[in-house]
């Protein structure tokens, strides 16, 4: 079983964008399904066109707050409601087992494994690692990732791509001619 951290990036990596165009895994109910029963979270119920849906809500509101763990302005309202929703249909509830407690959720199928994304999200939160989950800023990427440097301050999923790509970015701004617009034409 992976970490929660793993999880909740796992789960928003579930679209990878690309400049190229996006790779979208969760088409369809049966491929959120396999998703969920590839990560042990579902067992051999099936997901419906609403799941999937929600699925997806879940996984975009995710992708928002990670955003915003990485400096990003965004409107985080939304998200938390959506998280908030995917915990109640999922009857996400703190238990207690041999000397051990986690939020686990009460409700079966496709409701029951969201339940678990977010219960990982509240153990992030819990275990102060939260802070370290980040989505990149580059638009076109948004890919999830597990910021481990010291001062935290990774903004890019990879500078190999992503870093450098905005490196030249910011190099050719301040490198274009100016344009005087006091010249004639």
């Amino acid at each position: 079983m992976v970490s929660s951290n793993e999880l909740v990036c796992d789960f928003v990596n579930t679209l990878h964008k690309d400049p190229s165009g996006n790779e979208e895994s969760l088409s369809s109910p049966a491929a959120l399904g396999r998703w969920l029963r590839a990560h042990e979270l579902l067992g051999g119920e099936r997901a419906t066109p609403a799941d999937l849906a929600r699925g997806i809500d879940l996984r975009e509101a995710l992708r928002v707050l990670l955003l915003e763990n990485n400096d990003v302005e965004v409107d985080t309202a939304a998200a938390w409601a959506v998280l908030d929703e995917a915990a109640r249909r999922g009857r996400v509830q703190l238990r207690f087992t041999a000397g051990a407690s986690g939020l686990l959720p009460e409700a079966s199928g496709v409701a029951g494994a969201l339940g678990r994304i977010v219960a990982a999200v509240h153990a992030a939160v819990a275990d102060g690692s939260w802070r370290r989950l980040k989505a990149c800023r580059a638009e076109d990427c948004e890919w999830a990732f597990v910021d481990n440097a010291r001062n935290q301050s990774r903004a890019w999923c990879s500078m190999r791509s992503c870093g450098n790509r905005e490196k030249a970015r910011t190099y050719r701004r301040r490198h274009a001619p100016e344009t005087d617009s006091r010249r004639a034409v």
